[in-house]
């Protein structure tokens, strides 16, 4: 088959690269395509893992045989999904692979291929071959092709050479590339911090001026993008270089600049961090929670301004804060929910009652509700009043020794409470009182203690 003069061919196994790396789903898949006549690759992501010693668990595969023919070899095993870029689902067992055509350079509008005024490519259905295909790849590092039945790995765009050099660079003129897809600016983020690459200036130097250009991408799909950039697994040094290249901005506009660098949204990071490399699951909706937890906060104190109570004050709060997100990363309705039952839990869990606390343990998202609090007491918010501490220790004692701890924590409630009321009624003789109006007086109360709002 004729190929293109700039392409270089290494043997896999002389990288530590062998077909058995490969799921069973992959290499089936690409079996049947290549029994059927057609080219199949594994390409991007997982080739350039696997050069780097790494373990991906997912392997996209790349063909010159259509969508429709894919769904003509594997019958009720493929679904055709995608209208801007479409592509094929293929089922081996319980797991899923993405089958893509090979896709050539766009030369004019039509049904099939179409760009915005911006230079944005809005569908992208144009076949070609696998030349044209690593062209229109986004970087280096993620346009080989490694065929596991001959043992070559096919590099069109230098990208061994790149991987080598832990350089992320973008193919072709970067600002065109930017402007085709400007999610790809967010991907060289992403790659940078996960893979522990520069990115080359050319493909840096226009991501500032040109991160405007989200503003284009629909909701939906960046929230897609947000939930990859918080399970990367390399949060901590992604937030700031998101922050610094301008990016971060356009996916949360509303959250203070310096709110980034707090040391909640740092030990939050961490603790996402270490949780993937541990090899668990982390809930997207958790880290939502923290990172717009101040501008929660901001509102909720606007909300008790204007005489609310203070868990009407947090709802409404709440609720504010998510509609307006959602309009920049659509945050799908089961995840605002356990947001808000997060921040919810916060108040309650920083000053609960005895006879509650059964009642709150069992909550389901009483345990998110806990580490964001345990968390905001790392970060040295005086405002959990030490529960945080409390509930853990509360979790890991035996029963008799709960008990105990549930009457101290009354004794202790108590306490405060009459500390209040002899501390207000010393201010009422003094004439030293505040005028305000007494819905205010009692959002005051309220945020000091949560049950207050309730008697």
């Amino acid at each position: 088959m004729p190929v293109s003069s700039s392409l270089r061919t290494y043997q896999a196994a002389h990288y530590g690269i062998h077909p058995n790396q490969l799921s069973e789903g992959a290499l089936a898949t690409i079996h049947s395509l290549v029994s059927a006549g057609f080219q199949a690759f594994v390409v991007g992501g997982g080739v350039r893992d696997l050069l780097l010693g790494l373990h991906p668990k997912d392997f996209d595969i790349a063909t010159n045989a259509t969508p429709e023919q894919i769904k003509r070899i594997f019958g009720r095993h493929c679904q055709i999904i995608g209208r801007r870029f479409q592509l094929a689902h293929v089922y081996h067992g319980r797991h899923l692979l993405e089958v893509a055509t090979f896709r050539a350079p766009h030369q004019e509008q039509s049904s099939h291929s179409q760009t915005s005024a911006h230079g944005m490519i809005v569908r992208d259905n144009v076949w070609g071959t696998i030349e044209q295909d690593a062209s229109r790849r986004d970087f280096s590092a993620n346009a080989l092709y490694y065929q596991p039945q001959t043992g070559l790995i096919w590099d069109f765009a230098n990208g061994m050479s790149d991987i080598e050099q832990k350089t992320l660079r973008m193919i072709g003129d970067a600002p065109t590339r930017y402007r085709e897809d400007p999610v790809r600016m967010l991907r060289a983020a992403r790659f940078a911090a996960k893979l522990g690459f520069s990115i080359d200036d050319a493909s840096l130097a226009p991501i500032p001026s040109l991160a405007y250009l989200l503003k284009a991408i629909s909701p939906h799909r960046l929230y897609d993008e947000s939930h990859k950039l918080f399970c990367c697994g390399h949060l901590q040094q992604l937030l700031p270089l998101l922050q610094n290249l301008g990016l971060l901005q356009h996916l949360f506009p509303f959250i203070d600049e310096g709110w980034v660098h707090s040391t909640l949204i740092q030990i939050a990071a961490k603790n996402t961090d270490d949780r993937l490399q541990q090899g668990k699951s982390v809930n997207p909706a958790f880290f939502y929670a923290i990172l717009l937890w101040q501008w929660q906060q901001q509102l909720t104190q606007l909300e008790l301004a204007k005489g609310e109570d203070l868990f009407p004050a947090l709802q409404n709060a709440g609720i504010k804060v998510l509609n307006l997100q959602a309009q920049h990363t659509a945050i799908p309705r089961f995840v605002g929910q356990t947001i808000r039952e997060i921040w919810d839990l916060q108040p309650r869990l920083a000053q609960p009652k005895a006879r509650i606390v059964p009642k709150l343990i069992s909550q389901p998202r009483f345990r998110a509700g806990f580490d964001f609090l345990w968390l905001r007491e790392q970060a040295g918010d005086d405002s959990t009043l030490g529960m945080g501490s409390w509930w853990e220790h509360y979790q890991q004692v035996s029963v008799d020794e709960q008990e105990h701890l549930l009457k101290l924590l009354d004794r202790r409630k108590a306490k405060a409470v009459a500390q209040e009321k002899a501390t207000k009624k010393s201010h009422s003789k003094k004439g030293k009182a505040k005028k305000t109006s007494p819905k205010q007086d009692i959002a005051t109360d309220a945020v000091l203690n949560p049950d207050i709002s309730k008697s």
